[in-house]
């Protein structure tokens, strides 16, 4: 009897393991700048959608000198488990990542 359980979680296991087949790519597209500004898309079979663009900023560091940053905007947008789509705004500068969406909670600031 146990060599019969370890038979069949071994068969469970294996099926878990096993790769699925890969999600294929419908659109993809991009172009890089030599100052290293880029735009990027691409959109997969299974309704996940990527765009972004970046471009070159010059800010100044801590010690007041120039230097230049790529700036990045964009979203992406999934179907979530319970068939939703979801849409994630984002942008990342000199200052972090930021990202917005529906999906993403929000920070509450208790004031006093």
């Amino acid at each position: 009897m146990k060599s019969v359980i370890l038979v069949a979680l071994a068969f469970a296991a294996v099926a878990v393991a096993a790769p699925a087949e890969p999600i294929k790519i419908l659109k993809s597209s991009s172009d890089v700048n030599p100052d290293g500004a880029y735009v990027y898309n691409f959109e997969t079979e299974n309704g996940i959608v990527r765009s972004e663009n970046g471009d070159v900023k010059q800010v100044l560091d801590a010690e007041n000198k120039p230097h230049e940053v790529v700036v990045m905007r964009g979203s992406f947008s999934y179907v979530d488990p319970e068939g939703k789509t979801q849409l994630i705004n984002y942008y990342a500068d000199e200052f972090g990542f930021h990202a917005e969406g529906d999906s993403i909670p929000k920070v509450v600031v208790a004031r006093r």
